[in-house]
């Protein structure tokens, strides 16, 4: 028992020693610093659209998905501590497809083994078909925090981080890229095509976007129906419609991001610390907050959540 007791009494005077036990008076002081944080989403707005042009939710480099910002703290009464974070993180994938133009034969809709293929103009201008995605996120918050001294260069702190984000979502379809800055705007002429209206759309079996070349010369009207029903029809062909002559959609959101999170601070020099916070974060995108290119609203459109766990560290300079 006596050399149980002698052990701790060592072990608690070695701690002092080394740690200094944090002065019970208030410590008044902040630090400001470069912060990277780590968000595993675990849904998107817009995660339908991209699922049917063949991108995997997956691979989009969401999970997790990476926000570089900047981060200060100041102590102001007691153990309460105010701050403020700012950060954004984006990630984009890219996914190209072949081309394949054909004729209907057997009045069937969509490209069967019946039709006849046939090489057009469209093919010789580009074989194949580009869809790109970029996901964007901004955050400007507040942060308060509680501090629970352990050492006096070291404190575990329970907070949350309250403020406003944004969420921008932008894809692109083109079959010939933009090289030049004269060209931004303009589509493929609608000689690569013939005059008659056509019906493309892509297949996520073959990753291949196939095109009815319309030469019974059906009505645009008539052609893009006799597609919806084959599709409704159908379960085990799922068309997804394509547009040839580029465009590019944004859709973008604003929400109230809140996120609590409980930190540990280590001050390893003597005006240089590393700050650790695991967290979780809660917003939602309501559906009139809901744009496409900045102004149109959804009739349709429904609530949008963003949830996930977080992981942020700071290296910062001060107190």
């Amino acid at each position: 028992m006596k050399k149980i007791l002698l052990i701790f009494i060592i072990a608690g005077s070695f701690g002092v020693s080394q740690g200094n036990i944090y002065p019970r008076e208030t410590n008044y002081g902040g630090g400001v610093g470069f912060s990277t944080m780590y968000m595993v989403l675990d849904s998107i707005p817009g995660q339908s659209i991209l699922n049917d042009l063949g991108f995997d939710i997956d691979e989009l480099g969401t999970k997790p998905l990476v926000f570089y910002g900047g981060e200060g703290f100041a102590q102001m009464s007691g153990p309460w501590r105010l701050g403020g974070y700012a950060g954004i993180g984006s990630t984009r994938r890219s996914k190209v497809y072949d081309i394949k133009t054909y004729e209907e034969k057997n009045n069937n809709p969509g490209y069967q083994k019946d039709d006849v293929d046939e090489t057009n103009t469209l093919q010789l201008a580009s074989s194949s078909f580009t869809a790109k995605a970029r996901i964007s996120f901004l955050i400007g918050a507040m942060t308060f925090e509680y501090v629970i001294p352990i050492y006096r260069d070291l404190e575990v702190t329970a907070g949350a981080l309250m403020g406003m984000g944004a969420y921008s979502l932008g894809i692109n379809q083109t079959v010939i890229d933009i090289e030049k800055y004269s060209d931004i705007g303009k589509h493929l002429p609608n000689n690569e095509l013939g005059n008659n209206p056509y019906y493309a759309y892509y297949d996520g079996d073959d990753e291949t976007v196939y095109v009815d070349l319309n030469e019974d010369k059906k009505s645009g009207k008539d052609l893009k129906n006799s597609f919806l029903d084959h599709k409704y029809e159908t379960t085990d062909v799922a068309y997804r419609e394509v547009n040839l002559t580029g465009s590019m959609t944004e859709l973008s959101g604003s929400f109230f991001n809140f996120q609590p999170y409980v930190a540990v601070k280590w001050q390893f020099l003597d005006r240089t610390g590393l700050r650790i916070s695991a967290g979780f974060n809660k917003s939602l995108i309501k559906s009139d907050n809901l744009k496409v290119n900045g102004y149109q609203d959804f009739g349709d459109a429904t609530n949008s959540s963003l949830h996930g766990f977080t992981v942020r560290t700071v290296l910062y300079f001060g107190l």
